[in-house]
């Protein structure tokens, strides 16, 4: 089953968040229409700025827990490498 991780920004070089999931545009929605409680919707955290998908769960998974430990300087260089200007990817088809 393939999955994403994906980061999400309030703004350029806002707050951000760290998810995976097996269904991005289901998720995306969820955190966009303010669904999804705690984190995302306390911080106005809505915009995808960067994804990454995986042909595996257990991979996406270890993705995930491997960027939630980087220091915020290394999420922006790699949120930037793709995505200079923190466009919001939802409409693009996740970059």
């Amino acid at each position: 089953m393939p999955a994403h991780v994906y980061i999400l920004a309030s703004k350029r070089n806002g707050t951000l968040y760290v998810g995976v999931t097996s269904d991005l545009p289901r998720r995306l929605f969820e955190h966009q229409k303010g669904l999804v409680d705690g984190f995302s919707s306390t911080y106005g955290v809505r915009r995808l700025v960067y994804a990454e998908a995986f042909d595996l769960v257990s991979d996406a998974i270890a993705r995930e827990k491997q960027l939630k430990k980087w220091k915020r300087a290394w999420k922006i260089e790699l949120i930037e490498g793709g995505n200079p200007d923190w466009c919001d990817l939802t409409a693009t088809g996740f970059g």
